[in-house]
Order: structure tokens, then C-alpha cells, then sequence
């Protein structure tokens, strides 16, 4: 019984020195566990507090007893906890360090059992306190009872944790990002310049447009090994650099918010065609269907950010949603954001750029329901100063931005965060950029995961099909896989 004491007394004093060392990595392991990540902050200080506790109890042989149990309580926490990984969770994450470090998740199963049966063998084996007669039955029978109620409230208890914590982590979630494994770049490819953003998907190519060179398209197979190159033609001297290309299907558009013009054609020919010509100045433009595009603009009279919609086709037809976008501060720096729009959800999403919330509306713009992203920085950090002289709103200080970009495909949002989360390695911000994935139909966090940079650039421009995401990082187009623990979020509206 004494070996069996000094070797629990061995392995909780190591398992809580070696976390004391490496507390920050401990807690960040906790906060990725399936089962704890909500309550990784009392947890991780909860543990180590218990190990040595039940250490020094267990060295007293007045105290001995109720160590035994403590630590027989908590080594069926933890094996229940690996349990739970094993069988329930939605994923299973890495192994945590120190003493286990090298064993998989099914030899720490193991591990643990048999420290289990060794604490309730050390329980059992002390000599009974109570010699008379019919004494040592009864004391044997309250000692099965008592492992027996350990092991139930273990049981219980573990079971508890993951419930809720998977309910905070999903829906109340205290900015505690979840990094299952599983997504992994595939491919690599040169794209010489950094002026190319996304203009959309047909028949299995991405195509890309260029700021540089409006009228250039360049299109890519999905396995991003050969391209081709095309040139649009276009009977118009109208286009800025401002034009933005678009592709649906078969066919593309010209989209040019300053002029106010918008050209269509076949990708079959690459020939445009005018479809529209008006006096209302617009940027971000989404096609919503062959006649229908939605777009941000400024009212002129109050100088504020708004969304419309813009059908072109005879007669046309403007229609402004001027309650979407909800000031804070001035109505244009603080709603300041990036639209979004997906053709198979038919979804608006709009996401700003200096505080925790999204919008998401349907194809003609009618509000669906405001979100919220999983970070804490709801009052919005934007400071605006009026330089009467010029009659000049600018900044009075760098924003704080939490959202970046953003891509929607079905029912799962994409955004690229600028702001790191509770209990995350800052050496991971300098090297990659952070994708949180939402699920709007039950508007819930689902996880996160890394797009790494390339030769010291960051992420410029992503979209999203099925399991493949895309990105444009500096001059290099690179293509993600999406780990299954994301694709099987992908449903039809509920």
C-alpha cells in the first residue's frame, strides 16, 4: 500500500510541476479540448491546485484515506474525460504533454485504468479501523459503496462538463477558439502579382480578376496546375480602375461603381455587352441573379453607408436598405465593412470591419437576424475627427479591426479575424492568419483554423467551395483542404 501512495504521490507532484512549467501551453491545450475548452481558466489552475493537495495528503497517514479516494475521484475524471474524446467528441485533439506526452490517445485509456485500479486497490488493502465483530464486512461494504459513488459523480460530472461547455463554446462562447486538425494546404502555385482578387468559380476553374488590368482574366484549373488567359473585350471608354469582374455560371460582368455601369457577357467569348448605365455611385458590388446586383453606397446628404439592391433590367429599379447598417459613431468609418454574397443559400452577408458583428439578409435584402462573432470587442474602438477646414472626416486614431475579410459558402461563414483569442500562442499571429467558421443556420461558432503566410505576407483574398478553400497570399494562390469536422456542418437552411 505504501509503493502504491509513493507512486501516486510520484505521478501528481510531476503531472503538476510540469504544467507549472509550461503553464501557458497547458492552458492553451485545455482550451482546445473538446470537453474543458469553456473552463480552461479555473481548470487549468483547479488541477494543478488538486494534484498537489492530494500529494500532501497522501504523504500523512491520518489523511491517507481520503487522499486515496480524491485521487481514485480523479483518475476516473480523467479517464472518463478520454473516453468522452474518444467516442463522443466532434473531434479529438492533441495529446497534452509532460509525462504523457509520447502515448496516444488510447494508451493514456490505459494509463489511466490502471491507476484507477491501483488507487481502489490501495483503498481497499488499508486495515480497517473497526475489529469487531461484523465490523470488517461493514467497512468493506461502505468502501465499495464509496468507490462506487466516486465513480458515478465522476461520471456525472465529466458528462456535465461536456454538455455545457460544448453549449458555451458553440452559442455563449467567451472567445475560446477551437482548432481541430484535419485542414491542410494541398496546393501552391506562382501568380506573379499582387493586384488578382477572386472574380468566382464556373464549371470546376477559379477565375481571377486584376485591379492592375481590368479587362485581364486568368483562369485556373482546381488543382491550380495549368491556366489560361483571357482578354475581355468591351465596346466602352466608360470603366475605371474601379471595375470589378464578376462570374456566374457561364457568364460574366463588368461591374463599375463609379461610373455606374455594368457590362455582361459569355465566358464562352469573353465579349461584353452594356447592360446598364445610371447616376448612382456605388461599391462592392454582388450579383444576385441575371438581372439583379446588390451593392454598398454613401447617401449624399447625410454622408452615410448604405445597402441596396439595383435590378437592371427595363425599366431599371433601385431599392436602398438604409436601416441595415447601424451607426455607432458617424455612420460611414464605424459601418465601414465588406458584403458578401452566396448563390446557393441566396444569403447577404455583410461583416464589419471594427466591431464583433455580422448581417446576414436574404436576396432582396430583407433582414434575416445581426450576429455576433465569438470575440468580445462589442463597443466599437473607432475614433472620427472632422477637419472643418477641409470639410474631411478622418480617423483620430488606428481602429482596432476585428474582422478582415470573409467568405460564405451555403450555410457556414469564413472570416479572417484580426484579433487573437483567450489562451492562444501569439507566435501563431506572427506566422498565420485565423479563419473562425459560423454556422448561420443555427448561428452558432463551429471552429477554427490556420492559413500560414507566405514569404511574410499575410492573407489578401479567400473563397470557399465545399471542402476546398482558396487564397491569395501575396503573389502565391494556395488551396486549403477543409477538415470534415467543418464540412459536416454543411446543411440546408432548417
Amino acid at each position: 500500500m505504501d509503493s502504491i501512495c509513493l507512486l501516486l504521490v510520484l505521478l501528481f507532484v510531476y503531472a503538476a510541476v510540469s504544467k507549472m512549467l509550461d503553464f501557458e501551453n497547458f492552458q492553451i491545450q485545455l482550451a482546445q479540448s473538446p470537453l474543458l475548452s469553456a473552463f480552461a481558466g479555473i481548470i487549468s489552475w483547479g488541477v494543478i491546485i488538486l494534484e498537489l493537495l492530494i500529494s500532501v495528503l497522501l504523504v500523512f497517514k491520518r489523511t491517507r484515506l481520503q487522499a486515496l479516494y480524491f485521487a481514485f475521484g480523479l483518475m476516473v475524471m480523467f479517464t472518463v474525460y478520454i473516453y468522452i474524446i474518444l467516442n463522443y467528441s466532434s473531434f479529438i485533439p492533441c495529446s497534452c504533454g509532460g509525462i504523457l506526452e509520447k502515448l496516444n490517445w488510447k494508451e493514456h485509456l490505459v494509463f489511466n485504468i490502471f491507476f484507477v485500479i491501483i488507487s481502489a486497490v490501495a483503498i481497499l488493502i488499508i486495515p480497517f479501523k473497526n475489529t469487531a465483530e461484523g465490523g470488517f464486512r461493514k467497512e468493506k461494504k461502505r468502501k465499495h459503496l464509496s468507490l462506487a459513488g466516486c465513480t458515478f459523480l465522476a461520471v456525472i460530472l465529466m458528462t456535465g462538463l461536456f454538455i455545457k461547455s460544448e453549449n458555451m463554446m458553440h452559442y455563449d462562447n467567451s472567445f475560446i477558439r477551437r482548432y481541430p486538425q484535419g485542414t491542410e494546404k494541398k496546393y501552391d502555385t506562382q501568380i506573379q502579382y499582387n493586384s488578382f482578387y477572386f472574380s468566382g468559380f464556373s464549371k470546376g476553374k477559379i477565375y481571377l480578376g486584376n485591379t492592375s488590368s481590368p479587362l485581364l482574366v486568368t483562369e485556373w484549373d482546381s488543382l491550380l496546375k495549368s491556366n489560361a488567359k483571357h482578354k475581355i473585350t468591351v465596346n466602352s471608354d466608360l470603366l475605371s480602375t474601379a471595375v470589378r469582374l464578376k462570374i456566374i455560371d457561364s457568364s460574366f460582368y463588368l461591374i463599375d461603381g463609379n461610373v455606374a455601369s455594368i457590362f455582361k457577357g459569355s465566358i464562352s467569348n469573353w465579349k461584353a455587352r452594356y447592360r446598364w448605365n445610371g447616376s448612382i455611385r456605388f461599391t462592392q458590388p454582388q450579383v444576385i441573379d441575371s438581372v439583379h446586383i446588390s451593392f454598398r453606397t454613401i447617401e449624399k446628404q447625410s454622408n452615410q453607408s448604405e445597402l441596396g439592391t439595383l435590378y437592371f433590367g427595363n425599366p431599371s429599379k433601385i431599392t436602398i436598405k438604409s436601416d441595415l447598417l447601424q451607426k455607432q459613431v458617424d455612420g460611414m468609418f464605424d459601418v465601414d465593412g465588406r458584403f458578401y454574397y452566396d448563390f446557393y443559400s441566396q444569403k447577404h452577408v455583410y461583416i464589419y470591419y471594427y466591431r464583433n458583428e455580422f448581417i446576414v439578409a436574404d436576396q432582396n435584402l430583407n433582414l434575416a437576424f445581426r450576429s455576433n462573432t465569438i470575440d468580445t470587442l462589442s463597443p466599437e474602438k473607432v475614433k472620427v475627427a472632422y477637419i472643418s477646414s477641409r470639410g474631411e472626416k478622418k480617423f483620430a486614431a488606428p481602429p482596432v479591426i476585428v474582422n478582415k475579410s470573409a467568405a460564405i459558402h451555403k450555410n457556414l461563414l469564413f472570416i479572417n479575424s484580426g484579433i487573437i483569442g483567450r489562451y492562444e500562442d501569439k507566435k501563431m499571429w506572427n506566422q498565420a492568419s485565423v479563419i473562425d467558421v459560423y454556422n448561420l443556420n443555427d448561428r452558432s461558432y463551429v471552429s477554427s483554423f490556420y492559413v500560414y503566410h507566405i514569404e511574410n505576407k499575410k492573407l489578401k483574398d479567400f473563397i470557399v467551395s465545399d471542402n476546398q478553400l482558396y487564397a491569395i497570399i501575396g503573389t502565391h494562390l494556395v488551396s486549403y483542404v477543409l477538415s470534415s469536422g467543418i464540412t459536416i456542418h454543411y446543411k440546408k437552411e432548417l
